[in-house]
């Protein structure tokens, strides 16, 4: 049965690329956006989270609401009030979406958000599942503060589902593109000790699983949105350097280097995640790139 879904966060990454697959499946598109923007066969409305404003007639028909909005993790240096940007993106969004559709009675019935790998913070070589518990430190705070707004819709008997993402291998996009820069210029080197579990997946498979989730629905709650096989950071800058065609060098950027370059947001690259997506194999769920090797291939054979 084709859903009329709507899509915040949606000019992003995973958004731009979702609208496509899911109208090609037949499916009704609309997204919230912050600016006026034209989509093909997409209804588009406008919304301001920090001002609590949002154009109620965004819900008018929708069943399942794709939630990705969120200030980039990322992008700059995590002073006190960057951070609290970060996590203000994602949770007063959720909140905006649910109070809308309570005051309008509208008809959802699924909640599908982004969430974080993040999540379980530093864990050295312990295998993750998503019963393990909540880390420590800004990005473990931040997921659970950020999952706990999408548990919201629970208590209005709306089905939950949370995609907690590793990094994500895309083409000249996001993680994957800051982190093969330095590589392009004979830079590359291992990050810290180097031994850190990445947990990476790639772009086709994490749309898949988005699309799946919304279409299946048998699935509910928590997700690692992670290959079967993650890799250490000093294996992931290996692989991506021969797909480049150029050397690592033998000596890893220190930890403290990296402190005091990048401060508190040294967080993101230092953590180690060893998740497992076993959960998401449970239910029946196929990878298109399994392996690393291959899915780095994909990404570079342009």
């Amino acid at each position: 049965m084709n859903k009329h879904v709507l899509i915040t966060g949606a000019t992003g990454m995973i958004g731009q690329k979702l609208i496509r697959i899911l109208l090609e499946k037949g499916h009704k598109v609309a997204i919230l956006s912050r600016k006026k923007v034209t989509i093909k066969d997409v209804k588009v409305y406008l919304w301001d989270v920090g001002e609590s404003k949002i154009d109620a007639n965004c819900l008018s028909g929708v069943d399942t609401i794709i939630h990705l909005a969120g200030e980039n993790i990322a992008s700059e240096k995590w002073t006190e009030a960057r951070k609290k940007k970060i996590i203000d993106s994602r949770v007063l969004s959720a909140r905006l979406l649910y109070k809308t559709i309570k005051e309008q009675k509208a008809a959802v019935k699924n909640f599908i958000s982004a969430a974080a790998v993040g999540y379980y913070g530093d864990a050295g070589d312990e295998l993750l599942t998503e019963d393990s518990p909540n880390g420590t430190g800004f990005l473990a705070r931040c997921c659970r503060e950020w999952e706990a707004a999408a548990d919201e819709g629970l208590a209005m008997g709306i089905r939950v589902v949370k995609w907690r993402i590793g990094f994500i291998l895309a083409r000249n996009e996001g993680a994957l593109k800051a982190m093969d820069q330095p590589i392009r210029y004979f830079a590359g080197a291992g990050l810290g000790s180097g031994k850190q579990w990445v947990p990476w997946v790639h772009i086709d498979d994490i749309l898949q699983m988005f699309s799946q989730s919304v279409e299946n629905q048998s699935y509910s709650g928590a997700y690692n949105a992670c290959a079967p096989h993650p890799a250490s950071n000093l294996a992931l800058t290996k692989a991506i350097a021969k797909q480049l065609h150029r050397p690592v060098w033998p000596i890893n950027v220190p930890e403290f280097v990296l402190k005091i370059m990048l401060g508190e947001l040294s967080e993101v690259v230092l953590i180690s995640n060893n998740a497992s997506p076993k959960k998401l194999l449970d239910t029946g769920f196929k990878f298109k790139y399994p392996q690393l090797e291959p899915a780095l291939s994909d990404i570079y054979r342009a």
